[in-house]
């Protein structure tokens, strides 16, 4: 893996979010936020933190195989104060000038919104989606569920209203729709080696990953919405339609030849992260099409 210690740290750049320090550096010819694993202090001990810097790249990644634009990351390594960690370099999209406005910014703009910008309230979601003046919200719309369902597909449990959103150009007076970022929450990311281990060899344990949780962040009448039912339902026209393009856009033999090369982490991790998306493709992508 890119031995990231060494290159020049960027004054001036600063990054939200709860998960783990970010900083920004320089790294042939771009610029790049390094993402570092959250502290486990405090935590329980069967937990590991460090995959979510693999989670991040990996979900990022296998986004971008879907057509749905995501950021480009590169997995690394950082040492400090002689502990060498492992980080995901994420490349800015905001250092052309453009400015990056979440959604919960966005929804704050809805005056007659039922909750603030960080409600997750799926009604008010989409009525926000409908009355903000940024991006056409047909194309919004579009963009929500396609999201979804590569969520569900990850296992996403923390898509929520601060990690997707707009780029704005201030010159041109023109918003986008940002590439998706902050995907350190799918693909399991707390799972340790005795974790996967366990759901390698129980398929009750797989089936309880896939059926039971993650729960996606969105809530649904204040539950948060359980993907496999939310979907084998198919009450929302919206969500069926993002199942129909995005399905046929999975090419499983795809991603796992790319999980099978990515660089520094174990055979285990590669056979669960494999397995992982596959059960998750077939026992719910799959099966909601057959429905």
């Amino acid at each position: 893996m890119i031995d990231f210690t060494n290159c020049r740290v960027i004054p001036g750049r600063a990054y939200n979010g709860a998960n783990g320090s970010k900083i920004a550096v320089e790294y042939d010819g771009g610029i790049y936020m390094l993402k570092f694993p959250p502290s486990a202090e405090g935590k329980p001990i069967e937990l590991s933190y460090t995959n979510s810097c693999i989670s991040e790249h990996i979900a990022s990644s296998i986004f971008n195989m879907l057509g749905i634009r995501a950021q480009e990351t590169i997995l690394g390594t950082f040492t400090v104060r002689g502990k060498k960690k492992t980080v995901c370099a994420c490349m800015d999209f905001t250092s052309g000038g453009k400015r990056l406005f979440d959604f919960c910014s966005i929804k704050n703009t809805v005056l007659d919104s039922e909750s603030n910008g960080s409600g997750t309230e799926l009604y008010d979601i989409m009525d926000a989606i409908d009355k903000q003046q940024y991006i056409s919200p047909r194309v919004l719309r579009e963009h929500f569920w396609n999201m979804f369902i590569a969520d569900a597909l990850l296992g996403n449990f923390d898509r929520h209203n601060g990690n997707w959103g707009f780029l704005y150009d201030d010159a041109e007076e023109k918003a986008e729709i940002a590439p998706v970022f902050d995907c350190g929450s799918c693909l399991l990311p707390q799972a340790d080696d005795n974790v996967m281990r366990r759901v390698l060899a129980n398929e009750d344990e797989l089936n309880a990953r896939v059926f039971q949780f993650p729960t996606s962040a969105i809530k649904l009448n204040g539950r948060k919405i359980n993907y496999y039912d939310f979907l084998t339902k198919a009450g929302n026209e919206d969500a069926n339609q993002a199942l129909k393009r995005i399905a046929p856009r999975i090419n499983m033999e795809q991603i796992e030849d790319f999980i099978d090369h990515v660089p520094g982490i174990t055979n285990l991790q590669k056979m669960f992260y494999k397995s992982y998306v596959r059960a998750r493709h077939e026992l719910i992508i799959c099966q909601v099409r057959l429905l």
